[in-house]
């Protein structure tokens, strides 16, 4: 089964517009990736400062390529010109497995 990476992103009010923006501009980074399956940017809605970015990946082999070709490229460079900080101020990553899955019927 699959695998799953969440990043957990600590995102001041006031750096939102940017992450989004700076996420839009690579929005298609991921989706040529061997062994990539799905991305989700979730927003908070009330009560935290937390983005989630949610990837599914066919294998952790698959994710690690990734991460260490495409992911590494598309961060080294800016939208703006040149280098500048992160929008977050503070990052976790979490791994899961895929242990069951269901989808709407007839799909």
């Amino acid at each position: 089964m699959s695998v799953v990476k969440i990043n957990v992103l600590t995102v001041p009010a006031e750096q939102r517009e940017t992450l989004e923006k700076r996420f839009a501009a690579r929005a298609h980074a991921v989706e040529n990736s061997d062994g990539f399956e799905w991305f989700e940017l979730l927003r908070p809605v009330e009560g935290t400062d937390t983005y989630l970015v949610y990837t599914r990946w066919r294998d952790e082999a698959s994710f690690q390529a990734w991460l260490e070709g495409p992911m590494k490229a598309a961060h080294r460079g800016d939208t703006e010109g040149e280098r500048s900080k992160p929008a977050a101020s503070g990052s976790t990553l979490w791994s899961f497995e895929v242990a069951q899955q269901a989808a709407p019927k007839g799909e």
